[in-house]
């Protein structure tokens, strides 16, 4: 699954679920967290569930916190239906990640579902205390990716996310880098936070090519006319791509040199990873 453009919609929105499957966007993640009140909780768990059992492969779910008593009731209705992941919000440690990979295990075992196909992709820094530990590497082969919230860690912090020229608070923009760290120290994607106000794409534009440059895979997007923009900033110019192409044919028509040259230019392993991510975005 590609995580370039990744779409909420609210679980307990039939609807709106469908219409947002019929777009151009790699994921639509159903939500039972935030866009769901309270007494709809348990409605959401059915209809999203219903959705699930259509389209599985394109759908990771936001169940709600671990420390909320809907949590368990979320994974009971979702994980038989087989998600392509487990989004998990408010994830504080690599412990909370660990026992969701656990409870995964005995689910898919009860319903008698491929062991290890269900995949988590955590909020790792919606709070303050999630920056004490951000050592994700080796905890589960479950992991997807890293996904960056600003939102939710200003409040915790009691600050304002973004400043009026877009700049983030500086502790949220030490989030943001702990956080690009932690993905590529655990050898998966960093996705990041969503823009906040659909009604400004500039805004979102410049944001996005600011993320590509700094090493995100993809970006959460909240309303449907965010995904055009965020798809063109996440896939590679042409000739980003013939450059990871003309990189990966030189590897693969190499005698076994680790380092070799490209247009005068060196060239060694570092540069292929590079490439084959290029390639994989660009596909």
């Amino acid at each position: 699954m590609k995580l370039r453009t990744l779409l909420f919609a609210p679980g307990d929105s039939p609807r709106k679920v469908t219409k947002a499957l019929g777009l151009p966007v790699d994921a639509v993640i159903l939500d039972l967290e935030d866009s769901v009140a309270a007494p709809a909780k348990e409605s959401a768990r059915v209809a999203a569930a219903s959705v699930l059992a259509d389209h599985p492969d394109r759908l990771i779910v936001r169940i709600n916190p671990a420390e909320t008593h809907w949590y368990l009731g979320d994974l009971g209705a979702v994980v038989p239906r087989r998600p392509a992941a487990i989004m998990l919000p408010k994830c504080s440690s690599p412990d909370d990640l660990r026992t969701l990979a656990r409870q995964l295990d005995v689910l898919e075992a009860a319903f008698d579902l491929p062991r290890g196909k269900i995949g988590v992709l955590p909020l790792a820094t919606e709070t303050a205390a999630s920056l004490r530990n951000m050592d994700y590497a080796g905890v589960t082969p479950r992991l997807r990716a890293l996904a960056f919230g600003a939102e939710d860690l200003s409040a915790d912090l009691g600050v304002t996310p973004r400043g009026p020229d877009g700049s983030y608070a500086a502790p949220v923009e030490a989030a943001r880098a702990a956080l690009l760290v932690a993905a590529a120290a655990a050898g998966v994607p960093a996705v990041d936070t969503p823009w906040p106000d659909p009604r400004d794409l500039d805004g979102l534009a410049r944001e996005a090519r600011g993320a590509v440059r700094d090493g995100f895979a993809g970006k959460l997007c909240i309303h449907p006319d965010q995904i055009g923009p965020v798809a063109v900033a996440f896939t590679p110019a042409p000739e980003r791509l013939a450059w990871a192409r003309s990189v990966r044919e030189l590897f693969a028509s190499s005698t076994g040199s680790g380092v070799l040259t490209l247009n005068g230019k060196m060239i060694d392993r570092p540069h292929l990873r590079l490439a084959e991510r290029l390639l994989a975005a660009g596909d």
